[in-house]
């Protein structure tokens, strides 16, 4: 691509670089210059302007970001391309879901020309039906073909959109004398509806793991949540040992993201269960939104997975948190 100023005269079919305000209205950028235009800027007393010019070997920018955005998409479930407007494209999401992106893909993609780029939420993000999961943006007005055909090679289905998979949750909250009771069960109903998941129940019981143990048996959801009175403190405490009870496993307890460090997770059968962590009563982000939206979704949780998320996993404060992480300064 030639990029500088050029003459009035030689400027027809060239891109124009900046916008310009004439008598008869504005000119804007990247509108490609026609005889129309160039009367235009002669009668203004304009002598040159500063424009691009496409070699024979280039892509416009909306047909680079097209191109390169169709190829990211690969015909993949739940997600449509916008209309190219000034070499943007978005990948928006047709659902509520799971984010999963191939990043080594991506970055290579990045990594072919500075002018062609690909911007994505988080790996793992929830996403509501009608979010933006990713934008292709060509920088220049215009690019080589070449380069966007390999951009495009290197980054083919390199991100879908993973929908959930599970119909209906069971919230069981445990009591203790003086507890919060069902307080937060509204930030998990309303969780659960972000997901397009139904709640099938809420049920209160004793926060004794016999009682526990009966009331999971119970449970009618696709996945089991458990939020206790008293917080879970043990891998074998009241919760995690009353799904042992009722003949579950318990895949790990304890998570490196803060709030959410006393997340557990475990299976009834084929019912995925998890044990919510105290700041799930509020509807800030926690760790059992990442692991909640994932199991919805029909991904896999193990214990390793958990583990990797401690790297970003320090969110922001809560203002419901009863000991602040920071201390007294000094």
């Amino acid at each position: 691509m030639k990029f500088g100023p050029v003459a009035i005269a030689q400027a027809e079919g060239a891109i124009l670089a900046h916008s310009l305000q004439l008598p008869g209205g504005r000119l804007r950028k990247g509108v490609v210059l026609d005889a129309g235009h160039i009367a235009d800027l002669q009668a203004a007393g304009i002598a040159n302007v500063i424009a691009a010019r496409l070699e024979l070997d280039d892509l416009h920018e909306d047909e680079a970001a097209w191109h390169l955005a169709g190829a990211i998409l690969n015909g993949a479930p739940h997600l449509h391309l916008t209309t190219p407007f000034t070499g943007r494209v978005n990948l928006i999401a047709d659902r509520a879901g799971v984010v999963q992106l191939d990043s080594n893909r991506l970055n290579a993609a990045n990594a072919v020309h500075p002018m062609i780029t690909v911007a994505t939420v988080p790996d793992f993000q929830q996403m509501a039906k009608g979010g933006m999961v990713a934008t292709v943006k060509i920088i220049a007005y215009g690019v080589p073909e070449a380069d966007v055909t390999r951009a495009a090679d290197l980054a083919r289905a390199a991100i879908r959109l993973s929908v959930p998979t599970h119909r209906s949750a069971s919230l069981i909250i445990t009591e203790i004398p003086g507890g919060p009771g069902d307080k937060g069960a509204a930030a998990i109903a309303a969780r659960i509806r972000a997901l397009d998941m139904a709640l099938a129940e809420t049920t209160l019981c004793a926060h004794e793991s016999p009682v526990l143990s009966e009331t999971i048996a119970r449970a009618r959801g696709e996945i089991i949540l458990i939020l206790t009175g008293s917080a879970t403190s043990d891998a074998y405490d009241t919760a995690p040992q009353a799904l042992r009870l009722a003949g579950g496993q318990v895949e790990r307890f304890g998570m490196p993201v803060d709030p959410g460090n006393l997340l557990f997770i475990g299976t009834l059968g084929d019912k995925p269960v998890i044990g919510l962590p105290g700041c799930a009563r509020s509807p800030a982000l926690n760790g059992a939104d990442w692991v909640l939206a994932r199991v919805a979704c029909g991904i896999v949780v193990t214990s390793a997975d958990i583990a990797g998320m401690g790297v970003g996993g320090l969110l922001k404060e809560i203002p419901t948190r009863p000991m602040p992480r920071r201390g007294k300064q000094g």
